[in-house]
C-alpha cells in the first residue's frame, strides 16, 4: 500500500476463490493475513501462500454464522496482530425457487452472509475504534442490486441487507476513521458459482450481454478491495463498488 506502515487483516472465506485472491493480494502489498474459513484445508492453502510471500499467515476454522466461533476466530487472529482490515467473503451459493424453499434453508443464506458480515464487523470494530483507524469490506453481489434472477431470493435478500448494513455501519463508524464500504461484484467464476449450478448457458448469456464480454476473475475484486483498504481511499466510505464488467449500470 505504497509505503504505508505494514497492517493486519482477516479474511473470511480465504480458503478460495474471491477471499484467496483477496487475501493473497494483500500479502503481496505487505499486509499479514488471518484466514477464517469453515474450509480449514482450503485456509491452510491460502495461508502457506501468504507465508510464501514473506507475509505472516494463520488459518482458522471458522463458522461465520456462530458468534463464539467467529469470537474464538479473533482471538487467534490477533497472534499476527491488531486487526485492522476486515474483509468480509464467506459465503454459500444456492438457487431454489422461492415456492420450493425451506425456512431452514432462508435462515441459513441469511446467516452465513449477513448475520456472518455483522458477527465479524461486531468482533473487530471495538479495536479499530479504539485506534482510530480501520477499513472495512463487506462482499455484497449484483443480485442485492437488481433482485439476482429466479431462485435467488434468498441470496439476494441476504446479499441487499449487507448494502443496508454497511451504509449504516458507516455512519456509525466515519467520525472514529474507519471506513466501510462494500464490493458488489457481477458473475465471478468461483469455486461456488461453479457448485451452485450455475451452466455453461448461464454464463455463456452473461458473457454475450456484458460489454467487456467476459465474467469477472478473482483477481478483478481483489484490485477493488486492495484500494478500498489503501490510505488513498480514506474519504471513501457508505459506497458500493460493483466490479461486473458493464453487465448492471
Amino acid at each position: 500500500m505504497g509505503g504505508e506502515r505494514m497492517r493486519t487483516a482477516v479474511v473470511t472465506g480465504g480458503g478460495s476463490g474471491i477471499g484467496r485472491a483477496i487475501a493473497m493480494r494483500l500479502a503481496e502489498d505487505g499486509v499479514d493475513v488471518a484466514i477464517l474459513d469453515i474450509n480449514l484445508a482450503g485456509a491452510e492453502e491460502t495461508a502457506a501462500g501468504v507465508r510464501g510471500l514473506g507475509r505472516r499467515g494463520v488459518a482458522i476454522e471458522t463458522d461465520v454464522a456462530t458468534s463464539t466461533s467467529v469470537a474464538a476466530a479473533f482471538e487467534k487472529a490477533k497472534s499476527i496482530g491488531p486487526v485492522q482490515i476486515l474483509v468480509n467473503v464467506a459465503g454459500i451459493g444456492e438457487f431454489m425457487p422461492f415456492a420450493d424453499m425451506t425456512e431452514e434453508q432462508w435462515d441459513r443464506m441469511i446467516a452465513v452472509h449477513l448475520k456472518g458480515t455483522y458477527n465479524c464487523a461486531k468482533a473487530a470494530i471495538g479495536e479499530m475504534v479504539a485506534s482510530g483507524w480501520g477499513r472495512i469490506v463487506n462482499m455484497a453481489s449484483v443480485a442485492g442490486l437488481n433482485g439476482g434472477g429466479p431462485g435467488l431470493a434468498h441470496y439476494s435478500a441476504a446479499k441487499g441487507g449487507i448494502i443496508g448494513f454497511t451504509k449504516a455501519l458507516a455512519h456509525d463508524v466515519g467520525p472514529t476513521g474507519v471506513t466501510v464500504n462494500a464490493i458488489a461484484p457481477g458473475l465471478i467464476d468461483t469455486p461456488m458459482i461453479r457448485d451452485s449450478a450455475v451452466s455453461q448457458v448461464i454464463i455463456q448469456y452473461t458473457k454475450e450481454r456484458t460489454p467487456m464480454r467476459r465474467i469477472g476473475l478473482p483477481a478483478d475484486i481483489a484490485a477493488a478491495c486492495l484500494y478500498l483498504v489503501a490510505e488513498d481511499a480514506s474519504f471513501i466510505t457508505g459506497q458500493i463498488i460493483s466490479p461486473n464488467g458493464g453487465a448492471y449500470m
